[in-house]
């Protein structure tokens, strides 16, 4: 699952809250992306919250210029609001963009269930959303191959 395109373009979409957990997500990604994606072009896109980044991977899939999404949070439950649903209603509109653009968009968007700003904690996050970047980076690539594979396909048969 190799032929993807060659300098594939990905947007990364960070929410700033936890920026000091969420940010290793991208470190993770491009890291695993520079083996997987040679020559991905990744632009990093900062929000306020998980909440701006269903509507922002929209925008981006509808300019044209990007091959995949990816889009980072980490929601934990702040005691005011329930975090449970903020985290679905990100999911389902990270969903719903790439179903109505046709272009995949990934979720690193992860919701602890319990988590204090305590060292051992934060340092347990931050190497979990290493480790998650670099799954999103394999997720990308095969589906991009995935992808490249079924239009090959497609261009056979209208030969």
């Amino acid at each position: 699952m190799s032929n993807i395109l060659p300098s594939p373009r990905i947007a990364f979409i960070k929410a700033c809250w936890h920026a000091d957990i969420v940010d290793r997500a991208y470190e993770g990604f491009v890291g695993a992306a520079t083996r997987l994606l040679p020559g991905a072009g990744i632009d990093a896109f900062d929000v306020p919250g998980a909440f701006e980044m269903p509507l922002l991977a929209k925008k981006l899939a509808n300019t044209g210029r990007y091959d995949a999404i990816v889009a980072a949070a980490f929601v934990v439950n702040g005691g005011i609001y329930r975090h449970d649903f903020v985290a679905g209603a990100v999911v389902d509109g990270l969903m719903t963009a790439q179903l109505e653009t046709g272009v995949p968009v990934f979720s690193v968007s992860l919701t602890p269930h319990n988590y204090q700003p305590v060292e051992a904690l934060t340092e347990f996050f931050r190497a979990h959303f290493v480790t998650k970047g670099r799954e999103a980076a394999e997720a990308v690539h095969q589906v991009l191959a995935l992808d490249a594979r079924l239009a090959g396909e497609e261009r056979l048969k209208s030969a």
